[in-house]
């Protein structure tokens, strides 16, 4: 930053094990970073290491990062640090606030948690929507995970006044599919236009602002294919009774076996855009 680079900010969870499969994280962080890099940013990845929360992990500790690892979203990161875990991998939650402690602007990610599909008897709603909402960092993302409750995610966002900017579309993205069918609030078509609608909510005293960057067509999957297996995830991860937290990394494997692997490859396609993107807009601000 002193050198007058534009950083991105990353999560760690999706390339631990508790995100992709090896060796498929590994060539997600390198995707990931070189994208960045070729937007003429430099990535700036979050993680809890040996006790200290870091950002902008040195490539010396790209073994543990792919490695295994606590899951830390927003509320751990005071118990991993005063603990002294020797490595957390950080949610969206998590990033988003250390970004915003080392005043990073811009985190790129692959999708977003949100409103569970069952928040009328579990009151799940995941931590990532409070965070964008509080933070002045701009988040850019595949829409949130498929197997949500993806209108009242958009309608948690509007209540907590996190504008959301759909990147050269005007339809929400599904994560692995390119659309839900729910419209945007507001289109934009530019990495300029981000930053200044960032700053007008910035200067406003606004949190964050939450950019939708659809998958890659060509690495789409299909949404009826998508539905079916989300259906069926949903139903194994009822039968095991497996709740909170635990049911994204199930839900996520299981839609990986039921896609024969496809959708890993739309898992890495659009975390590259979605850094791609995010280093635009770095470079803008």
């Amino acid at each position: 930053m002193a050198s007058g680079a534009s950083p991105v900010a990353m999560e760690s969870t999706i390339f631990s094990n508790l995100g992709l499969p090896s060796p498929a994280n590994t060539e997600a962080l390198a995707r990931c970073n070189a994208a960045i890099r070729a937007g003429g940013a430099e990535p700036a990845l979050t993680a809890v290491l040996n006790g200290a929360a870091v950002v902008g992990v040195e490539e010396a500790f790209y073994d543990q990062i792919c490695g295994p690892a606590r899951k830390v979203a927003e509320r751990d990161i005071a118990v991993a640090v005063a603990q002294g875990w020797s490595y957390g991998a950080t949610t969206v939650s998590a990033s988003v606030a250390l970004a915003a402690a080392a005043r990073l602007r811009v985190f790129a990610t692959g999708g977003l948690g949100g409103v569970h599909r069952d928040v009328g008897e579990s009151m799940d709603v995941s931590a990532d929507l409070k965070a964008l909402s509080v933070h002045q960092v701009i988040t850019v993302a595949s829409g949130a995970k498929v197997f949500l409750d993806l209108a009242r995610t958009l309608e948690f966002l509007e209540t907590s006044s996190v504008p959301v900017l759909g990147f050269q579309t005007d339809e929400f993205p599904a994560f692995y599919a390119r659309s839900s069918g729910l419209p945007v609030p507001h289109r934009v078509d530019s990495a300029e236009e981000i930053a200044a609608i960032a700053r007008a909510h910035w200067d406003l005293g606004g949190g964050g602002v939450l950019v939708v960057n659809p998958v890659p067509e060509d690495a789409a999957i299909e949404s009826d294919v998508l539905e079916e297996a989300v259906d069926s995830a949903l139903g194994a991860a009822s039968d095991q009774n497996v709740t909170g937290p635990a049911i994204t990394p199930l839900v996520l494997a299981e839609i990986s076996r039921l896609t024969d692997g496809a959708s890993i490859a739309t898992n890495l396609a659009l975390a590259e855009s979605n850094a791609s993107v995010a280093a635009s807009i770095a470079v803008a601000l």
